[in-house]
């Protein structure tokens, strides 16, 4: 599926421990204009760098970081989780860029994929679905307070 939006001067590259604050100020906005994540961490820098990591990238439009994500080890799946991109310049295909990174990533690992996002994301359940992503279940979650009741899995586009 071609995306018409898609933005020609993204790049995608791993993250680097400089890029954190910029990273850390991208998820502030994107936490007050669209109430992601929900809660705010305690420890954002942290909550951008789990553990359980396999990688953390962020994509560059015009020379500055315009978007991040992690793909975590879940067993032995992987996990989409973290993806956010500057409110600023949403719309131009950054998002897709970024999940079709984990989509290659994960597969380069040998690993199966999914994600999960809370049912008030709109915009992000609108492109998990345009980029072929499938629900795959909806689990109630008491933690979203009024904003969100449930928790959405997805799992990505079959290869062909």
């Amino acid at each position: 599926m071609t995306n018409t939006f898609r933005e020609t001067g993204v790049r995608i590259r791993n993250r680097r421990d400089e890029d954190l604050d910029v990273c850390v100020g991208l998820l502030r906005a994107v936490h007050e204009q669209a109430g992601y994540p929900i809660n705010w961490p305690e420890d954002p820098r942290g909550w951008l760098t789990p553990a359980s990591r396999l990688g953390c990238w962020v994509a560059e439009s015009d020379g500055r970081v315009a978007g991040h994500v992690v793909l975590t080890a879940v067993g032995d799946r992987a996990e989409v989780e973290r993806l956010f991109v500057d409110p600023a310049v949403t719309r131009k295909g950054i998002g897709r860029r970024l999940l079709d990174h984990c989509v290659t990533t994960a597969a380069e690992l040998g690993r199966e994929l999914s994600l999960e996002v809370v049912d008030n994301r709109g915009a992000a359940v609108h492109l998990y679905r345009r980029a072929g992503w499938t629900e795959t279940t909806r689990t109630p979650i008491d933690w979203g307070g009024e904003q969100a009741t449930e928790l959405i899995r997805f799992s990505p586009p079959v290869s062909t």
